[in-house]
């Protein structure tokens, strides 16, 4: 079946939901997020993603039925999933900055993007915890977890708490006091400078 195809608006009166591929309904996820990014939530149509991807606007709504529904499914369908295991914990959190450096411009952009609006709405604050922040956070505490299990750190260092504080804030935080995002060096350098000393290692 073509995109055309499926796209086709059904006969008025009908309820059942389009017929879209998964390679064509990833062509969506993708249209609103990058509109997201460039153009921040307000900006982001029905009728806008509709014309960017050549579809029926009636196609989007039978699907997704309103904006905040269509936002928080393509954010539930970016939700990635990382492991890191290099067999040390200062290691670990090295790698884990690294591989948070190389997505942070993308990722900032969109919770900047999405600041305002997702308080407003439960579902869209709910995928957006979902895709971009549980997570990172689930990956740092399986991270700490090994740590702890090695020895390399007691389980009880008051430190470990705020590790995905640290992380995090630095990421958020850097485009507002540097106007840069926080790439894989800055991030490297930043667990080096303050992560690691605060753990007791090196």
């Amino acid at each position: 079946m073509t995109s055309q195809a499926a796209d086709r608006p059904e006969p008025a009166g009908s309820s059942r939901r389009s017929k879209i591929t998964p390679e064509r309904e990833r062509e969506f996820f993708d249209a609103v997020l990058e509109q997201l990014r460039e153009c921040g939530y307000d900006s982001v149509t029905m009728e806008g993603i509709a014309a960017s991807t050549r579809c029926s606007k009636s196609t989007l709504y039978r699907q997704w039925k309103t904006k905040p529904q269509f936002v928080a499914a393509a954010l539930r369908s970016n939700r990635r999933t990382r492991r890191v295991d290099t067999g040390s914990l200062a290691d670990d959190l090295r790698e884990a900055a690294r591989a948070a450096g190389e997505l942070s411009g993308r990722d900032t952009r969109l919770l900047q993007a999405l600041a305002h609006a997702a308080p407003q709405d439960p579902e869209l604050q709910c995928a957006l915890r979902e895709a971009l922040i549980e997570p990172e956070i689930a990956a740092l505490k399986e991270i700490i977890r090994r740590g702890v299990e090695r020895g390399e750190v007691p389980a009880d260092h008051p430190a470990l708490d705020f590790i995905p504080a640290q992380m995090f804030g630095v990421l958020r935080v850097r485009p507002l006091l540097e106007g840069e995002y926080a790439d894989p060096d800055y991030l490297v350098r930043f667990v080096e400078a303050a992560v690691l000393p605060a753990l007791g290692l090196t």
